[in-house]
C-alpha cells in the first residue's frame, strides 16, 4: 500500500502512540504476575516503534522478522540506532516468541525487570528520531529528508 505523505505521518504518529501506551500496559501485567504477557507487550511496544521508524523512511515490510531485519539493515548498521538496541530488539523478539509459542516457558520477574528499562529506552530513542523527522515535515522540507536513502 502506497501512503501519501500525510497518511504516512498519521500512521507514524499512531504507531508511536501505540508504543507508548503498550509500554504502560506492561506495569499492570508485572504487578499481576503475568510475566509472559509483560514480555509480549514490551515486544509489541518496541515493534510499534520500530515499524513507525521504517514507515517514516518509506521502508515496507510484511512480517515481524522483516521489521527486525530491516531495522538492522537500515538503522543499526548505519549507526542511527545504537547496535546494543538492535541486539536488544532481536533478543526481545526471541523472548516474546518463546513465551508465546513454546510449552513450559515462563518468564520471571527478574527477566521482566531487566527488560522493561531497555524497552523504555528503545522506544525513547526511536521516538526521538521520529520527532526529528516530524519536525522536518512540519517545516515543509521533503518529509523523507531525515531518513532519505542518503541518510539511511
Amino acid at each position: 500500500m502506497i501512503l501519501t505523505d500525510e497518511q504516512r505521518v498519521d500512521v507514524v504518529k499512531y504507531r508511536i502512540e501505540n508504543a507508548e501506551n503498550t509500554l504502560k500496559e506492561v506495569l499492570s501485567h508485572i504487578e499481576n504476575g503475568f510475566y509472559n504477557t509483560a514480555v509480549n507487550r514490551m515486544y509489541y511496544a518496541c515493534y510499534y516503534a520500530a515499524s513507525a521508524l521504517l514507515i517514516s523512511a518509506q521502508i515496507t515490510v510484511k512480517s515481524h522478522e522483516g521489521v527486525r531485519q530491516q531495522l538492522g539493515l537500515h538503522f543499526v548498521q548505519s549507526g542511527i540506532i545504537p547496535s546494543e538496541l538492535g541486539r536488544f530488539y532481536s533478543r526481545l523478539f526471541s523472548k516474546r516468541s518463546t513465551g508465546d509459542y513454546d510449552d513450559f516457558v515462563n518468564h520471571t520477574l527478574q527477566t521482566v525487570e531487566e527488560l522493561y528499562p531497555q524497552a523504555e529506552h528503545f522506544v525513547d530513542v526511536v521516538k526521538s528520531h521520529i520527532e526529528k523527522w516530524l519536525e522536518e515535515y512540519a517545516n515543509r522540507q521533503e518529509p523523507e529528508g531525515y531518513f532519505s536513502t542518503r541518510n539511511v
